[in-house]
Parts: structure tokens; sequence; C-alpha cells
């Protein structure tokens, strides 16, 4: 079996890692500020939850700065990177933190969360639970803005590397 047998074993972490390895994801900036600070960090675990209301969900890791100070203050936006982007989300990924925020054009919409402006789209959300995943939390977030950004190709991860889609429609 590829899941939870009888038996009570699971599948290895590293057997589960390389399989989600075949998944293509879109990579996505995530994002927040407020009284608790700001921080942001590239994530690829994002996809839409409902249209009414709209809402995503992000799988943040428990043990990240990002999702302590989402937790304190309860706003983020996902800012889903373009095919040009690849050096904003390695800096986001593990690059030095004063960097982060100076790269690109940065703005906010409603909740004062940063918002990439050349991003295919940012999502401007208000957090409104966090699910327990393991070692993961996931927080479900209402979109209250939207800033639709570049028209340019997406930027996607596949098989450890990135991969552009053709230009947006």
């Amino acid at each position: 079996m590829n899941v939870k047998e009888e038996s009570g074993v699971t599948v290895s972490r590293t057997d589960f890692r390389q399989a989600m390895s075949q998944l293509a994801a879109s990579v996505n900036v995530v994002t927040t500020d407020g009284a608790a600070g700001r921080w942001g960090m590239t994530a690829s675990a994002v996809c839409s939850v409902s249209d009414t209301p709209a809402s995503l969900l992000v799988c943040i890791n428990r043990s990240t700065r990002l999702h302590q100070l989402a937790q304190e203050n309860r706003v983020l936006a996902i800012n889903v990177l373009t095919s040009g982007q690849e050096a904003i989300s390695g800096l986001f990924a593990g690059g030095d933190p004063e960097a982060r925020f100076a790269s690109g054009r940065w703005s906010t919409l409603t909740t004062g969360a940063p918002v990439l402006l050349d991003a295919l789209v940012g999502f401007d959300c208000r957090v409104q639970e966090i699910v327990d995943g393991g070692s993961h939390g996931i927080f479900i977030a209402e979109v209250v803005a939207l800033h639709q950004g570049s028209a340019e190709g997406g930027l996607v991860y596949f098989n450890r590397s990135y991969r552009q889609l053709g230009q947006a429609a």
C-alpha cells in the first residue's frame, strides 16, 4: 500500500518527499506584516479553498519565523511568481533576510501584508483559521484584495527544479 498500512507502518519521509517532487506546483512568496513583524518565505503548498468567500490555504512549517509572525499578525499575502523571478524565490527560500524586500517592487493593499507588484498576482488575505497539519500549520485565509500584476508566464517547481510556463493569456 502507498499509505498507512493496517500494521501501522507509514510511508517513509524520504519516499514521500521523493514522490512529492513529482507534483508540479506554483512558486509563491508568502509574506506578512503587522505588530509582530514583517517576514516572507517561498512556498509551493498553496491552493484555493472556495470562491465564496474567496479563500486560499497555505501550509507553513511550524518551525519557521513566518508561521509565528503570520499567526500573530493574522494577515498574509500570497504572491504568485513569474517565470523570471527565480532569484526572488531564492532570496525568500533562505537568502539574506535584509535583501528580501529590497528586491522587486513592493506595496500593500488592504491588510498591510507586502504584495510584490511584478508577481503574476498577489492575494491579500486575512487568516481565518489555522489547522494542525503535523509539521505544518494549514493557514486558511480569506482573500480581501487582489493585485493583478505581470502578464508573463508562470514559475513552477517540479522534480526539484524551476520550470517556466508560457505567457499568461
